[in-house]
């Protein structure tokens, strides 16, 4: 990334990303370009199809675009390889899932250490009950995902990205699962740690009302960004 863009926390440029059919090849992404600062929350809105989780997807380096460059944290990512990428998102990046993606078979605490063991920490159970106290879960640190209720475990997900302290932190529809009230608990854990740790936020949502939390806002229309 050139000197003059190591504020920025990701930079896009002519990103592209075609999938062939039985009816020949579908252009989901075209000609998307994208600024996104260090510490800055971003919200992506549009309808389902317009390309939002594919977005998604490529800026986290979860899959290969068709064509153009990204630039994650200042790193090259259109020119990595999958064990690159990976090897990236394990330093860098967080993820919050519409469907939780918590381990079953593990308890609140082991979900939350799960990703400081694989990062080969030593105190990875003092910062896990740290943060799952900073979400307000230190009372069901023993317990297993389906003995939490839909906002317990979003919240469990939440304490799990952020305790790695990722410089970004990507959410796909964070809320889309929970009642009003949970969503708002979760909705103000998520600017809360944004802007303690100055993580930078990029959040996929149907909720206008959570998107204009955010400092800036652009919209998915037919593969193409716009801003709001």
């Amino acid at each position: 990334m050139p000197e003059s863009n190591t504020t920025l926390a990701i930079r896009v440029q002519g990103l592209e990303q075609k999938v062939p059919t039985l009816d020949g090849e579908l252009q989901i992404l075209q000609g998307v370009d994208l600024d996104v600062k260090s510490g800055e929350s971003i919200a992506v809105t549009g309808p389902s199809g317009a390309g939002k989780s594919t977005l998604l997807s490529l800026l986290a380096g979860l899959d290969m675009a068709s064509s153009g460059e990204i630039w994650l944290a200042g790193e090259p990512l259109h020119q990595m390889d999958e064990e690159q990428r990976a090897n990236l998102r394990g330093r860098k990046v967080g993820f919050i899932f519409q469907s939780f993606m918590l381990v079953e078979s593990l308890t609140a605490l082991e979900n939350v250490m799960l990703p400081m063991e694989l990062a080969g920490a030593e105190d990875a159970r003092t910062q896990a009950e740290n943060m799952l106290q900073r979400v307000g879960l230190s009372h069901r640190l023993d317990h297993f995902p389906n003995q939490l209720s839909g906002g317990e475990q979003q919240r469990v997900a939440i304490a799990r990205a952020f305790v790695t302290r990722p410089d970004i932190l990507f959410a796909d529809e964070p809320t889309g699962n929970l009642d009003q009230a949970n969503s708002a608990r979760v909705e103000d854990l998520l600017f809360q740690l944004n802007q303690e740790h100055h993580t930078t936020l990029v959040l996929v949502t149907h909720d206008l009302k959570l998107a204009e939390r955010c400092v800036t806002r652009v919209q998915m229309v037919s593969g193409r960004l716009e801003a709001l």
